[in-house]
């Protein structure tokens, strides 16, 4: 892999992460763009706990652009993007509308491939490996920031998710401080500790091979399942078999690997709901343990993916229960839609 650091015209960092070590990426951002402003700012909610990102001049984002004005399309005859260059493999630059920014954090921006009319799951495993390369490579620059506590690298797949870029992309978040959910995955994984003496992440993954009828597919080095709880209609966690807290310490047996077992995934999304179907929209997480969090090798690196689609042609609303009281209620038996996913294996 062969990484190029560069600028764009507004002063925001650009980073191509090209196959071939010899590329030269030499291309200048002419565009007349003025200087980012913000206005995100981080409040703390004093009733639950947590923190809400509030960030007004993210309403004049780009929305549901033509194919032919897509910012995240190369620069070509003429129109120049948010990408210079001509083609590229893989880009990351820093978001021109971000949640978090300055003292506030950072969101940055992936493209995965130049082909606008792509998605992750019709990527090869070479392509694919070099997105969680970018992945791994940004977890690390980032964790040399100060403000930055925690990093989550996820994509929005479906204008259902609400993405409003069509281009295969996803999306780097450098939170300030560590996440709600994060935080609860980390109380339950103490107390696990303290009444058991064992890793709560190690029992999960165990206890689900053990059972069997929730796995979704193994490999060598990866195994997926729906959760005995799932939140989700379809819900998939990956875990490496070899626990390790975030993507800088996966080994290489388990970089080479995961293209493979990821993409089948991706593909047996599409599957889900039968041939004539739209693509399946899903959000796609990765949980890292937080930088400097007290027991962060106890924690567990692992994917998430789901779909709000439940049945063709209808979505999960996160309705009264969900949004009111965080209660979620799922129409998909977990073993249902552990074996549907079975069933749609790529040929």
């Amino acid at each position: 892999m062969k990484k190029t650091v560069t600028t764009l015209a507004d002063g925001r960092e650009l980073i191509y992460y090209d196959s071939a070590d010899d590329t030269v990426r030499d291309a200048v951002d002419p565009r007349p763009l003025d200087a980012v402003s913000t206005s995100s700012e981080i409040r703390r909610d004093p009733l639950l706990g947590d923190s809400v990102a509030i960030a007004s001049h993210r309403q004049g984002r780009t929305y549901h652009p033509p194919a032919d004005e897509c910012p995240l399309c190369p620069s070509r005859e003429g129109r120049h993007s948010e990408i210079p260059d001509t083609g590229y493999d893989v880009v990351v630059f820093e978001n021109r509308f971000p949640s978090l920014a300055g003292d506030s954090g950072r969101c940055e921006v992936v493209c995965f491939t130049s082909d606008h009319d792509v998605s992750f799951a019709g990527l090869t495993e070479e392509q694919a490996g070099l997105v969680l390369e970018a992945w791994t490579d940004r977890t690390a620059d980032l964790a040399e920031l100060p403000q930055v506590a925690q990093v989550f690298c996820f994509e929005n797949r479906g204008a259902e998710i609400g993405v409003t870029l069509g281009h295969p992309h996803g999306q780097i978040y450098g939170y300030p401080f560590v996440t709600p959910r994060t935080e609860q995955m980390f109380r339950s994984m103490d107390s696990h500790r303290a009444e058991t003496g064992r890793n709560l992440f190690d029992d999960v993954v165990a206890r689900e091979l053990a059972d069997g009828e929730r796995v979704v597919l193994e490999g060598e080095h990866w195994v997926a399942f729906v959760p005995y709880a799932a939140h989700w209609p379809y819900e998939v966690h990956l875990h490496p078999r070899r626990r390790v807290p975030d993507l800088r310490e996966l080994d290489e047996a388990a970089r080479t690997e995961f293209p493979q077992v990821y993409l089948e995934l991706l593909r047996r999304f599409d599957r889900i709901f039968g041939p004539g179907e739209p693509p399946t929209p899903y959000i796609s997480a990765w949980h890292q343990a937080p930088f400097r969090a007290p027991g962060r090798e106890e924690f567990a690196l692992h994917l998430e993916l789901f779909t709000i689609r439940r049945t063709p042609g209808k979505l999960k609303f996160l309705a009264g229960s969900e949004s009111g009281m965080n209660v979620f209620i799922n129409d998909v038996p977990p073993e249902a839609a552990a074996q549907r996913l079975r069933e749609v294996a790529s040929e």
